[in-house]
């Protein structure tokens, strides 16, 4: 097992990511930041053998931490540890599912508070768009969000309710007022099953939230959008026939982005066991045939960004064998690059491929220029990764409060050996390190910290 020095302030290797290409380099850091990036050094501090390459700290814009307020589903102390141990030093929390919603500035001041001292890697904050605060966003803007998120549809927690299409324009316009970003789960719910039970089979599930719902919420959001000139970005988009629509709206210069997750381009309906709630997540896992289409997708450039969805729940909510009744939601941050990687692997799709796609990607979706970069200036959130080692998850070894994975059991190619945030040891083999990461506050707000 290699000894990773806790603060070096030199890392050399011959496969340092740049953004364009893999080159031989030194990073040289001086308090916590990248001081500059230069040629091959083999004196420095920590120097990576040839199968090793060193990549910058991954970005998540898309994490469930839950905290505060359902703290027994994940948290800011174990989430954040995950993260670290999948190479991913920057993310972003999700307004929903913690308690109270973050969709008030007092709701953001308690998750700050909950956060304070428990960061393993950099977190910074979405807003809630909802119905009883339309109008007002421009409070929680000015607080320090990165941005909004709503739902089309029930989002399954009755604190946080969901947009009808008056209501997402009318955000939309706030958003372009703003100069910010309303990201939205797109699901039309005229065409989603009601509640309650499906069964044990998961096509039944599959069929209850079928690819018709995805496009048509996506085709309302394009038009949203088109109209305001509010930007929107569309999330885990799990339908690779949605992707048409978004290249024309692209095309026409809409401002669109959007994303999908590791369970969508590694796992396939046809393989879910039966009443194996792990897998189920909204909008589902679907079929072989709609996989291929995304990674079209993701290989020609439509797709912006692949990001974890990590949404955890405590056990009890997954143990129904009935798809209907059990929680929807996939955790998948501390395994969602190794997942993507094999996968890419067997396509043959390069490494290079896959990084813009967990990196530059999703930091550009969140307003973090700079993020995902080695790069002089930028904080030195660094990666040791050998992209052949192999594994077989277990479960009961991920950081994560609650100890699922839709991945368990699966063998897995690409290993994180350390991270590095802001130039301290977040990660190695010897377990989560000294916690080194800090709140992101966007615009104005960050000046007054």
């Amino acid at each position: 097992m290699t000894a990773f020095p806790a603060l070096p302030t030199t890392v050399a290797a011959r496969r340092v990511w740049t953004g364009a290409a893999f080159v031989p380099a030194t990073v040289r850091t001086v308090g916590g930041v990248i001081a500059a990036v230069d040629a091959f050094d083999p004196r420095a501090d920590l120097v990576l053998d040839d199968e090793r390459m060193l990549l910058p700290g991954l970005v998540d814009s898309h994490v469930h931490l839950d905290e505060p307020g359902r703290t027994e589903w994940e948290g800011f102390a174990t989430g954040t540890a995950a993260a670290a141990a999948g190479g991913v030093t920057t993310l972003l929390d999700m307004p929903l599912n913690s308690v109270p919603v973050t969709t008030t500035v007092e709701a953001l001041a308690d998750k700050r508070d909950a956060a304070r001292g428990k960061l393993a890697v950099d977190v910074g904050y979405w807003g809630g768009a909802v119905p009883e605060n339309i109008g007002t966003l421009s409070e929680l803007d000015a607080a320090g969000v990165v941005g909004f998120k709503c739902f089309l549809s029930p989002s399954g927690i009755d604190e946080f309710g969901h947009l009808a299409l008056d209501q997402l324009e009318a955000a939309l316009a706030e958003i372009a007022a703003l100069g910010s970003i309303l990201i939205v789960h797109a699901e039309d719910p005229s065409h989603l099953h009601a509640d309650g039970p499906l069964g044990e089979v998961y096509a039944d599930f599959v069929a209850s939230r079928p690819p018709r719902s995805e496009r048509e919420a996506i085709l309302a959001v394009i038009e949203a959008s088109r109209r305001t000139r509010g930007r929107a970005h569309i999330v885990h988009v799990s339908d690779g026939g949605a992707l048409d629509a978004v290249r024309a709206a692209k095309a026409e210069g809409v401002p669109l982005t959007v994303e999908t997750c590791p369970h969508y381009l590694t796992l396939r309906a046809e393989d879910v066991p039966a009443g194996a709630a792990e897998f189920k997540c909204c909008p589902p896992i679907r079929d072989a045939a709609n996989q291929d289409l995304l990674w079209q997708g993701l290989l020609d450039g439509t797709i912006d960004a692949v990001v974890s969805d990590h949404s955890p729940s405590t056990a009890d909510l997954k143990s129904s064998p009935d798809f209907g009744l059990s929680w929807g939601g996939i955790s998948g941050l501390q395994t969602g690059f190794a997942a993507v990687h094999t996968e890419a692997h067997r396509r043959g799709v390069p490494i290079e491929r896959l990084l813009p796609l967990f990196t530059t990607g999703p930091a550009r979706i969140g307003g973090l220029a700079g993020r995902g970069r080695i790069a002089a200036g930028e904080p030195a959130h660094l990666v040791v990764f050998d992209p052949d080692a192999v594994r077989t998850v277990d479960a009961s070894t991920l950081e994560y409060r609650n100890k699922m994975s839709p991945w368990h059991g699966q063998e897995l190619r690409g290993g994180v050996e350390a991270t590095y945030v802001h130039g301290g040891l977040a990660y190695s083999a010897a377990g989560v390190g000294e916690r080194r990461g800090r709140e992101i506050l966007a615009g104005s707000a960050s000046l007054a910290e």
